[in-house]
């Protein structure tokens, strides 16, 4: 199975992920001039050699109307100042005067430095989410990239919300920032599609440690959307000072990673360094690893949640589950039980993947009378599968094949079967064994 293993050894920004992406490719000018064909407003795509202790990689840069701006999308509410400072690091923070979400250098990304002159008092744009999505969706770029990249800038989005103590809606990303940012989130995206691996998987991230200092004070490693944005994922510090991990980064990693731990094996076709723009005693680059697992990998990092329930109808219930369904749960089901005081009960388990979590726990909170639920991670194996179509004498019908582990299957899919069942007045074995009988269930050519 085709898979990507991103190393997050020194972090991940968005910058730094899209360069190693982009080294996978052999012809990486060429791909190039896909990102630059991409039409975001004003934006252009640049890569370069980069260095980083003795190792070769590649930096990309971001130009919006010709000016290099921050990695980093900023948040803040409608109605506050805002203002640039340079932190001791010589990186780009950022100071509002309300609050502390979005205060953090950009370690990785790109040095702002304002051209001689620059008057601080140019007025300022701002976009909200909404503004956001309409702009990747005016993008001449697959639905599924569209989907995936205001996925993650939702994220960003639910974090700043988080930080600020406001709704989603009320939050804003700073023109500063926001169309590179937009850049890099869309690239990354656009890259993953191009490489369409069945698995993505990261190591731990590494955010750094200390303090990064804004204008209006001094804030902890790592910065507290990042820290939002990271929960559920493994993450360390270390003995090197400063913010290693954007939440463009972050965001990036937990939308397409499917797990975070040790490097499975790996037949390795691959190999991309992105590198960040500053210097530090460890190399300053995202590695990504492109190759083939064995079939023994062929699984995924998914989440059950259960909660118990003794007050609520059948009808209520089956409601509640396809709401489940609708909101991109794997598997969801009930199992009858005793609870306190030998009440009979019903326990409501959910199966998703970790980007649909949070989503599926507001699902639960809002549609069962729970008051609480348990979540556990836990890996599942998969056969891989693919799917034709068939000829009968009936019409087409789809094929499912399943294979791996020695093992292989093949299945018509259940609503074609009804189908042919209700039009022909058969039952479904008969359907089956009549299709089966005319050795029409191998696909065609």
């Amino acid at each position: 199975m085709k898979a990507l293993y991103l190393d997050c050894g020194m972090g991940a920004a968005g910058d730094m992920l899209t360069a190693a992406l982009l080294e996978l490719f052999p012809e990486k000018e060429s791909v190039l001039e896909e990102l630059n064909a991409l039409g975001i407003p004003g934006v252009r795509f640049a890569c370069e050699k980069a260095v980083k202790c003795g190792i070769q990689g590649t930096h990309v840069s971001v130009t919006v109307n010709g000016r290099e701006e921050a990695e980093v999308p900023e948040a803040r509410e409608e109605g506050h100042a805002h203002h640039h400072d340079q932190d001791d690091h010589g990186g780009h923070g950022h100071s509002h005067d309300h609050g502390e979400a979005c205060c953090h250098e950009e370690p990785h990304g790109r040095d702002h430095e304002e051209p001689h002159g620059h008057d601080h008092s140019h007025p300022h744009e701002h976009h909200s989410l909404a503004d956001i999505a309409s702009l990747i969706g005016s993008l001449p770029v697959s639905d599924p990239v569209k989907q995936n990249a205001l996925a993650v800038y939702t994220l960003i989005a639910e974090a700043e919300s988080h930080v600020h103590g406001r709704p989603v809606t009320e939050i804003h990303f700073h023109e500063v920032g926001t169309m590179d940012a937009v850049a890099d989130v869309t690239a990354v995206c656009y890259l993953m599609e191009k490489l369409a691996p069945a698995l993505v998987l990261a190591s731990p991230v590494h955010v750094g440690s200390g303090t990064v200092r804004c204008a209006h004070g001094v804030l902890p490693v790592p910065a507290p959307a990042t820290a939002y944005i990271l929960r559920d994922v493994p993450v360390y510090g270390g003995k090197i000072a400063g913010e290693l991990c954007t939440p463009t980064g972050a965001a990036l990693l937990k939308h397409f990673a499917a797990r975070f731990g040790e490097m499975p094996p790996l037949s390795i076709s691959a190999i991309g360094y992105g590198c960040g723009r500053k210097d530090f005693p460890a190399a300053n680059c995202v590695r990504a690893f492109l190759g083939e697992t064995p079939d023994d990998e062929d699984s995924d990092l998914v989440y059950e949640l259960n909660c118990n329930v003794d007050d609520m109808t059948a009808e209520e219930i089956a409601f509640a589950l396809e709401r489940f369904f609708d909101a991109g749960a794997l598997e969801a089901y009930t199992i009858p039980v005793n609870m306190k005081k030998n009440r009979p009960g019903t326990l409501i388990r959910v199966i998703c993947r970790p980007a649909d979590k949070e989503e599926l726990i507001r699902k639960i909170f809002r549609h069962t009378t729970t008051i609480g639920l348990r979540e556990n991670p836990t890996h599942r194996r998969v056969l891989r599968r693919s799917f034709s179509e068939a000829e009968t004498p009936w019409g087409p019908v789809t094929v499912k094949r399943s294979e791996g582990y020695g093992a292989e299957r093949i299945k018509i899919e259940y609503e074609d079967l009804a189908r042919i069942a209700r039009e022909q007045d058969m039952s479904l074995a008969e359907v089956r064994e009549r299709i089966a009988g005319r050795g029409e269930h191998e696909p065609h050519a």
